[in-house]
């Protein structure tokens, strides 16, 4: 087993905005993931399974809704706290990621935001200490950028809700608790529901052969005729911007997570191109080699201002829509140009589990596609600044 010697870039010295809580919470979760994700996560991604053994340590670190107030199970952290959580959880595998941010963001996120204080307390103490995980249903076979077309829904049936339609590419989905549903009442409005697993007619059939997120576990949702407890609606906020809002908080932990994978991919060809000799000499001594490592320095740099920028932004209450877009956008693709040209650095050694760039490489393919798509996200920033929208 190859040891962990992954060592973090910070050229403009950002740890200096960086308060010692944060620091203690990062240095926590990239401790852990050294320890207990880096040594397992190319046996699991070769296997396509998601190492279940990992969920106590996510919560311990504060993997499952960090910003989460702590009388609901929550460790009350802040917004830059959560995404330097996501940024080493990626480092490790955007699979892992996904686990984590989908229990924050997707499940735990609109429970606390739009939940009751019943549905609050029964729920958010067990999903904090992963005793329960959850997923999230809104992507559908026939509707994934367009979600207020959704055909799954509900209708009232006096003591209860009778739930059909089928939910696509679901996180979590195969061993997941709870899943937060997002369906159409019967006058078209959006509500989102609690289905617990055990629900007559609520399956989940897992998603096989993904060349990206191996190590994560995906599947579909399906409902027939299943009946929800009324008290299982989440009562506080409906329409499209109740999931939206959730999404919101997971592009921006994306945003942090997808540093984390380029700075693995960066460190991962520096170390490489220090120690491997062509034409005697390391290859780190040639012009070639310096422009894509000085390249891709530059863009993880640009990146954490941009992303720490964004946190102080969330902490005040003031970042919008359209700027958690771009940083999600940006920061995908930034990091997927760094893992494919980290990977050309390696060779043949590249494509290998050997070194995690091909992991990482395939596993932003759909980091880049989820939680809106790269040219989706194109368009909310060109719609933010002309007011013109081009969805249409």
């Amino acid at each position: 087993m190859k040891p962990d010697l992954f060592q973090a870039p910070d050229y403009y010295l950002l740890d200096d905005l960086l308060s010692e809580e944060h620091k203690l919470v990062r240095d926590a979760a990239r401790a852990w993931v050294k320890r207990d994700v880096t040594p397992i996560i190319e046996e699991f991604a070769q296997k396509a399974e998601f190492p279940k053994q990992l969920i106590k340590g996510l919560a311990e670190i504060g993997g499952f809704g960090p910003y989460i107030p702590e009388e609901y199970g929550g460790a009350g952290l802040d917004q830059i706290s959560y995404g330097l959580i996501m940024q080493e959880i990626e480092r490790g595998d955007s699979g892992v990621r996904s686990t984590s941010s989908v229990q924050s963001s997707l499940v735990m996120y609109p429970i606390w935001k739009y939940g009751n204080e019943e549905q609050r307390m029964k729920y958010l103490p067990k999903l904090a200490t992963g005793e329960f995980i959850g997923c999230f249903g809104l992507t559908e076979p026939d509707y994934g950028s367009n979600p207020s077309g959704m055909i799954t829904n509900f209708k009232d049936m006096g003591d209860h809700y009778l739930l059909n339609g089928a939910k696509m590419w679901i996180s979590n989905a195969p061993f997941a608790d709870i899943a937060v549903v997002w369906a159409k009442d019967e006058s078209g409005r959006i509500h989102g529901l609690i289905v617990e697993r055990g629900m007559e007619g609520f399956s989940t059939p897992e998603t096989h052969n993904k060349w990206s997120l191996r190590a994560s576990a995906t599947g579909e949702l399906i409902f027939d005729n299943v009946k929800v407890p009324k008290e299982n609606l989440l009562p506080n906020k409906s329409g499209l911007g109740a999931p939206l809002g959730c999404l919101d908080s997971a592009r921006y932990g994306i945003a942090w997570g997808a540093i984390g994978a380029a700075m693995d991919c960066y460190d991962t060809a520096l170390r490489y191109s220090k120690e491997r000799i062509q034409f005697d000499k390391p290859i780190g001594a040639t012009q070639l080699q310096q422009k894509k490592l000085a390249e891709m320095i530059t863009e993880i740099t640009k990146a954490q201002l941009l992303t720490w920028r964004l946190g102080v932004l969330r902490n005040e209450g003031r970042a919008t829509t359209a700027q958690i877009s771009m940083a999600k956008r940006n920061n995908v693709d930034m990091a997927l140009t760094i893992a494919r040209d980290a990977r050309q650095m390696l060779g043949g050694m590249g494509i290998t589990g050997e070194y995690s760039i091909m992991r990482h490489m395939m596993n932003l393919e759909s980091v880049v596609t989820y939680e809106g798509t790269h040219d989706i996200h194109l368009l909310i920033t060109g719609m933010d600044v002309t007011g013109f929208p081009a969805f249409k």
